[in-house]
């Protein structure tokens, strides 16, 4: 079966840091460009970041560039979103996804996860 598994999220303060994953099984992911995208309740989702296949460009939404930062390692098929000085304005379920092909680019991407929630609160 292929699937992506995110982990990690919970409820953190505001100024807290967390970081997810996002497992790949059932296939690997040396070339697929990952997103981690982000939809909070009554909003569309938004990307918030992209790794291509190498891991060698990155990219991200402007309102988490400084504080995110996506990072994978092929051997372990895995990727990971270190998300540090966490705002309120984070609070939303995160999702990872796969794309075939080595670059970020919009598109469709051919798996989702299923989701991690992750709440900014004091």
């Amino acid at each position: 079966q292929l699937q992506l598994v995110e982990s990690g999220g919970g409820l953190v303060q505001p100024g807290g840091s967390l970081r997810l994953s996002c497992a790949a099984s059932g296939f690997t992911l040396d070339h697929y460009h990952i997103g981690w995208f982000r939809q909070a309740p009554g909003e569309e989702r938004e990307g918030v970041s992209c790794t291509s296949s190498s891991g060698g460009t990155t990219n991200y939404a402007d309102s988490v560039k400084g504080r995110f930062t996506i990072s994978r390692d092929n051997a372990k098929n895995t990727v990971y979103l270190q998300m540090n000085s966490l705002k309120p304005e984070d609070t939303a379920v995160y999702y990872c996804a796969a794309a075939w092909g080595a670059v970020c680019r919009p598109g469709i991407y051919d798996y989702w996860g299923q989701g991690t929630q992750v709440t900014v609160s004091s």
